[in-house]
Formats: structure tokens, C-alpha cells, sequence
């Protein structure tokens, strides 16, 4: 059975969840923030080293300034009410992304990080203003003022995701099959399920299944496996 170390999510369809619900776009994500617990729960269940959220794309700058502003006061209110529930179940937390935000949020991200740096039971990532492309594109610019040789070693030190193994499994809720700029370099090998219900219509029931049947895949990496 396959060992499964980093579960990635695209956390898709708050949105929808909410016109779908006869209620706002942003009452799908005041629930979709239900389903991250819940997922976060059943990762510390199974014993999940890391859990890679996409909390918010390069790309979403371009949705209406009100909803971006509720997201981000939403995340506020989620650290600010979890983050020491977090420490003390020995979660790390990680944003993946560049802090421009607000002064307030940005301390916010700053102190979540510096008190849950020594948890080692499970690292969330979260994935805020983060976009692959540019992490790439960072990461050989780097490479290149270094003088570093460039070959795949060298890249890998210069991502944000340094230190973090590359995920197992990625899953995309909301029925919709692409990868939306997320960790384009680090899935390269994982194996990718995609879910027909809405983030917030996600629960550990799925979550499980998904697990389940990964366990279970040959997973040969370019090899052949003949037995």
C-alpha cells in the first residue's frame, strides 16, 4: 500500500456553493472555512505529514475588491479564533505565497508562522497570493544571479516549497479539471483526483475514500512494473 505524506487540495467551489444555496458567494465561503477544519481533522486522523491548501491565487486579485476583502477578513477571524487550538495539537503552519496584504493580516500571517514553527505533527500549508508560474520563474532568476547550476536539485532549493516533499495526492473539489497555476513543478508525479461536489459539500467520508484508493494504486514513476 502506497504511504501517503502530502495531501494538496484546490479548494474549488465556495462560490457556487453559495449562489447554488440560494444565499451569497460569500456564504459559500464561510462554509467552505467549515470543510478546511474538518479536512484539517481528518488529516491529523490518518497521520498526514503535510496538507497543502489553495486558499487564494495570484489570479483571484480580479474578483469584485468586496469579496476579496471579505476573504481575507475571513482568514483574519480563522486564525485569530484557531491558531492557538493549532499549536496545541502541534500543527505547523506555512503560507506558500507572496505577503502583500494588509498591514494587519500580514503581522497576523507573520505570528501564526513564528508560533507553530517547532509543531511537527502536521504542517498545513496555506497557499495565499501564490501562483506557480511566478514561484518558477523566481526560483531560476535566483538560480541565475547565484550562478547556480541549474538542473533540478538546484531548483527544488530555490522554491518556496523547499523542504516540503512533493505531494501524494491532489484534489480538486467542484468539478472542474484543471490545475489553476498551483504547484505546476511539484505534481509531476502525484496522483490527481477530481471531485464532482463543492468545497464545502466536502467531507472526511470523501476525503477518506480518496485515501483509500490511492493506497491502492501502482504507482511506478516512469518505471515498469511487471509483477
Amino acid at each position: 500500500m502506497n504511504p501517503i505524506n502530502h495531501v494538496a487540495i484546490i479548494m474549488d467551489g465556495n462560490g457556487r456553493w453559495g449562489v447554488k444555496n440560494k444565499k451569497s458567494r460569500n456564504a459559500g465561503h464561510r462554509a467552505g472555512i467549515k470543510t478546511v477544519e474538518k479536512i484539517i481533522k481528518a488529516s491529523l486522523k490518518n497521520k498526514i505529514g503535510f496538507l497543502t491548501l489553495y486558499a487564494f491565487s495570484t489570479e483571484n486579485w480580479k474578483r469584485p475588491k468586496k469579496e476579496v476583502n471579505y476573504l481575507f477578513n475571513l482568514l483574519e477571524n480563522f486564525l485569530n479564533l484557531r491558531i492557538n487550538e493549532f499549536h496545541r495539537q502541534n500543527i505547523k503552519l506555512k503560507i506558500l505565497g507572496i505577503k502583500k496584504f494588509s498591514h494587519k493580516l500580514n503581522n497576523l500571517l507573520n505570528y501564526a508562522e513564528k508560533k507553530t514553527t517547532k509543531n511537527k505533527k502536521l504542517q498545513v500549508n496555506l497557499a495565499l497570493n501564490y501562483g506557480s508560474k511566478k514561484e518558477i520563474i523566481n526560483a531560476f532568476k535566483n538560480l541565475i544571479k547565484n550562478k547556480d547550476i541549474i538542473n533540478e536539485k538546484n531548483l527544488n532549493k530555490n522554491l518556496q516549497t523547499k523542504n516540503i516533499p512533493d505531494p501524494d495526492i491532489l484534489i480538486r473539489t467542484g468539478n472542474t479539471k484543471r490545475l489553476s497555476n498551483f504547484l505546476l513543478w511539484q505534481l509531476a508525479y502525484t496522483e490527481i483526483f477530481f471531485e464532482k461536489k463543492l468545497w464545502p459539500d466536502f467531507n472526511e467520508k470523501d476525503f477518506n475514500k480518496i485515501l483509500k484508493k490511492f493506497k491502492l494504486i501502482k504507482r511506478n514513476f516512469g518505471n515498469i512494473n511487471e509483477k
